[in-house]
């Protein structure tokens, strides 16, 4: 099969432990750009944060951000798709939030609201500190969340929860999946994330793949995480990492090495620039 899209998770997939882009997983990525292969992410992240890592690769193709909920054009900011949280579902995510006392965070396409600086929000601040100016993610620390969200004509694209308490985020998931306009998944053991109804990753790599005019057995999407599963689902081929939870390892065509053992360059180098053949199954 000639794979013409590559489509990567980044944190726990192409992003290593310590958050970098390994010297062997960037070569093989550069090279299959220049074979005309489009390559692309597929975050949970904020756009802002997959641009930097995208802009560092020379990725041209649109990048997929907020668990699918956008898709922009890198080149000329162009929004290809979207799907965002009504004003009304913010405010109940809130109060649920509120009445459980968790700490949270939520964004538009450019700007990350945090009540404070912890978990996600401590490590984008300290990230800022290492990124150019035009780089930074705009990470604005509130006071008062309900106005930010009633007087905001923003769209904002996803809530984040985080707490170590696994029983009281189940508890708290099953409370958000009574709204029946929204959509939770997990990118971690102590988060929940919140979209529209309807946004996953693999919806979107799907209308992604339209729009580049690319069949899905042509398509390649590596994950680790139950917020990966659908583009690996949806894929010709999905890859789990050696690293992924063992639900996401059981629903992919294959398991390659862990992102910190340059498992995303090892899966492409047999698959696609080896072009081997020979994809075999691991269930």
């Amino acid at each position: 099969m000639a794979y013409k899209l590559i489509v990567s998770d980044m944190d726990g997939t192409l992003l290593t432990s310590n958050g970098k882009i390994s010297e062997e997983t960037e070569k093989v990525l550069r090279q299959l750009m220049d074979k005309g292969i489009h390559v692309a992410v597929a975050t949970g992240r904020i756009f802002t944060s997959a641009k930097v890592y995208a802009k560092y690769l020379g990725v041209t193709t649109p990048i997929i951000a907020c668990n699918g909920a956008m898709v922009r054009n890198l080149k000329d900011m162009k929004i290809i798709y979207e799907s965002h949280l009504s004003r009304e579902d913010c405010l109940k995510i809130l109060e649920i939030c509120r009445k459980h006392h968790l700490y949270f965070h939520f964004y538009t396409d450019t700007i990350f609201y945090t009540e404070r600086l912890d978990y996600s929000s401590l490590k984008y601040s300290e990230w800022n500190k290492t990124l150019r100016e035009e780089e930074k993610i705009d990470l604005r620390v509130i006071d008062d969340p309900y106005k930010i969200i009633q007087n905001n004509e923003s769209k904002i694209y996803k809530f984040v929860i985080i707490d170590q308490d696994k029983e009281l985020l189940a508890k708290v998931r099953r409370e958000l999946e009574a709204i029946p306009t929204i959509e939770c998944s997990k990118s971690w053991h102590n988060n929940l994330e919140i979209m529209n109804r309807g946004v996953s990753k693999g919806a979107a790599v799907r209308r992604l793949a339209k729009s580049l005019g690319i069949r899905r057995e042509e398509v390649i999407c590596f994950g680790d995480h139950e917020n990966d599963l659908s583009m690996i689902e949806y894929a010709g081929l999905g890859i789990a990492m050696g690293n992924a939870d063992e639900v996401v390892k059981a629903r992919a065509d294959y398991v390659t090495a862990t992102n910190d053992e340059d498992g995303v360059a090892k899966a492409l180098k047999k698959f696609v620039l080896l072009d081997s053949g020979r994809e075999r199954k691991i269930r």
